[in-house]
């Protein structure tokens, strides 16, 4: 019996470490110690040792969670961007049927891991955290509004029309922004209010480049009234 259980021992403080990590499998191992434990990692070092790779593995991808944490929001953009031009239906859409498929295929990855999005976000909802977190996101999506293709006024001078795109990809951001925050709050079947949400957001947003159709203001802006009453 006690032979057994010296042996026992011995393979376990010899059992290598894993040799090969990818980035994907530290985002993996991250998300799911956080999960669990519900809050992060002591250290790097005691990150590493549990998932039996070494150290150094880690800073090779990352030099601190705050960075692996928006990673991980990126790594949801790019998924979503990835499945998009997969499909060739996609292709073919105008810039507001475009921002719209992303809105949904973005929030269905949002909602398959939203009890780390939660866990992540849910605290720093009103707090510089909240943006930190999201800054490679917000990089990348502003990169996304650039090149969708949005028809915008022509307004024959560069300085102006500079003021114009940041202008855009800044309320862009705000609009998902307060769309997330929409969805953490959402406790609706399928979450189906935030993709009422998301339609009347993204129509009303194009209908004012185009036209300012008065009607589609006032449906968004009854909506969002009707839905803070209700959450207050």
């Amino acid at each position: 019996m006690i032979k057994h259980y010296y042996i026992y021992i011995v393979k376990f403080n010899t059992m290598a470490k894993k040799t090969t990590i990818a980035q994907s499998d530290l985002i993996s191992f991250y998300m799911d110690y956080i999960l669990i434990h519900n809050h992060r990692p002591k250290s790097v070092y005691a990150f590493a040792k549990d998932n039996n790779f070494d150290e150094a593995k880690f800073y090779e991808f990352y030099g601190s969670f705050d960075a692996i944490e928006q990673s991980i929001f990126k790594a949801f953009f790019d998924n979503t961007h990835s499945l998009l031009n997969k499909s060739e239906e996609y292709q073919s859409f105008d810039a507001r049927n475009k921002l719209l498929s992303f809105y949904f295929t973005f929030f269905e990855n949002l909602t398959t891991n939203r009890s780390y999005v939660v866990q992540a976000l849910g605290k720093h909802k009103e707090s510089m955290k909240f943006l930190k977190t999201l800054s490679l996101l917000k990089k990348n999506f502003n990169n996304y509004i650039e090149h969708l293709g949005i028809n915008m006024l022509d307004l024959k001078q560069d300085r102006l029309e500079k003021i114009q795109n940041r202008g855009l990809k800044e309320s862009a951001w705000l609009q998902l922004l307060i769309t997330i925050k929409f969805w953490l709050d959402d406790t609706s079947p399928s979450f189906e209010k935030t993709d009422i949400f998301i339609e009347k957001s993204i129509n009303t947003s194009f209908d004012i480049i185009d036209t300012m159709p008065l009607q589609s203001i006032i449906d968004l802006g009854k909506f969002m009234i009707r839905e803070k009453v209700r959450m207050n």
